[in-house]
């Protein structure tokens, strides 16, 4: 069975929540005390409808306030496929949870609510995916009903967000629009009827449409070595194996290769699943690879396929979600996380601070602060092998982590 991860995002009460309690409910995948306990919770608040947003809210903070804070995955099944969802904030404070939320999943579920249009935060989310180069975002227009299931509302919103994406640099997403009431339950598991204007299918078999090898970008592989495998048994007195995952492209019994950072050359022998061998290791797979050569290698190196070699810098320049009530600002320093390999870094330039509404850059800003994302470059203490975000996006991205606090304090895309 397929596995789709999926992110949701919209600004404050656009209904994530509500949407998916909707799914949970109309799948038949409330147990029957959350059933119950939703029931009664909407009771005493006077509702005359069930508060599907109870489903996901789990912070008291969160049920309190009718908001979500932090990002809640939800675990469902259909005969097709099964989901994870992440069901991330609205609030502007709390767009580095969007982005963390986001950053995992293969698809995004963007709502927009029929009566305010595009607001804000739109803006901000969709830019977010965007720049993540999250393939399928389905743009969910809600709340239909509270604008008696208006074609003309569904079409002015549809049309700006389609001069959003003319202006984006990712052309390759797939935008879907999908005209929904999470409350009443239109177009979200079953087909409404309600909605006769729009021939597209629910929200739900829509989703079930997308496998996880269409919404994945191929790339090349990249397979850095987390352990290596040494039993010294009489079994298997000599056997050396090199684990890890997979990212970006397969990896076959013959292929040759490159360790990085060393460039010795060698070709793949076998490849483990546990118990088993197998002759290809397909990406998002994690096996145990050996060689053809004894070649020294450790945790930290990194094998791809002989001509396919990524760059090996110690100068980057990306583009960071800064993520801390500290602000970035020149000539600070942090510890660089890129996959499995650390290092201290300098910011050696803040370039400019991008304007998620697509209106363009503010040169040479002197600070990034919370939730801002902006250009800088990183001086590295040490090489790293690395790709463009564009390219390879598990080898092209990394975290910043203040060394002070502990706290990771930016998420960067590598340019």
């Amino acid at each position: 069975m397929n596995v789709l991860k999926i992110a949701t995002a919209g600004s404050v009460d656009d209904g994530k929540s509500t949407l998916i309690g909707r799914i949970l409910y109309d799948t038949k995948s409330l147990t029957e005390d959350k059933l119950q306990a939703i029931e009664e919770k909407s009771k005493q608040r006077g509702f005359d409808y069930l508060d599907f947003s109870l489903a996901t809210d789990g912070l008291v903070a969160e049920r309190e306030q009718g908001i979500t804070i932090d990002v809640a995955h939800i675990y469902f099944s259909t005969p097709k496929t099964s989901f994870i969802i992440a069901d991330t904030p609205g609030h502007v404070e709390y767009t580095r949870n969007m982005v963390t939320g986001a950053s995992n999943s293969q698809a995004s579920i963007v709502l927009v609510d029929a009566r305010n249009g595009v607001v804000e935060q739109t803006y901000r989310h969709f830019f977010i995916n965007n720049l993540l180069r999250v393939k399928d975002v389905v743009i969910a227009v809600n709340k239909m009903d509270l604008v008696d299931y208006s074609e003309e509302k569904f079409n002015q919103i549809k049309g700006e967000i389609e001069y959003l994406a003319e202006k984006s640099e990712y052309k390759g997403q797939n935008i879907t629009f999908i005209p929904i009431s999470a409350l009443k339950g239109d177009n979200v598991v079953e087909k409404s009827d309600r909605i006769d204007w729009y021939d597209g299918v629910s929200l739900l078999d829509h989703l079930e449409s997308l496998s996880p090898e269409d919404v994945q970008e191929e790339s090349q592989a990249r397979f850095p070595v987390q352990t290596v495998i040494r039993p010294k048994t009489d079994e298997y007195h000599d056997f050396r194996g090199y684990a890890g995952k997979l990212y970006g492209g397969n990896l076959s019994v013959g292929d040759e290769v490159t360790v990085l950072p060393s460039a010795t050359q060698s070709k793949i022998k076998e490849i483990h699943f546990f118990d088993k061998t197998f002759q290809e290791a397909k990406r998002g797979s994690a096996v145990n690879i050996t060689l053809e050569d004894d070649v020294n290698i450790s945790r930290g190196d990194m094998l791809v396929k002989k001509g396919e070699e990524p760059k090996v810098v110690k100068q980057l320049d990306a583009t960071i979600c800064w993520m801390d009530k500290t602000p970035l600002q020149v000539s600070q320093k942090y510890y660089i996380k890129h996959g499995i390999n650390d290092a201290q870094v300098k910011v050696t330039n803040l370039a400019s601070l991008i304007h998620t509404d697509f209106s363009g850059k503010e040169e040479s800003p002197s600070q990034l602060s919370l939730n801002e994302i902006g250009e800088v470059s990183l001086r590295v203490s040490k090489p790293l092998f690395v790709d463009r975000y564009d390219e390879n996006k598990a080898n092209g991205s990394f975290i910043l982590v203040d060394a002070k606090t502990n706290t990771t304090a930016g998420v960067g895309f590598i340019k």
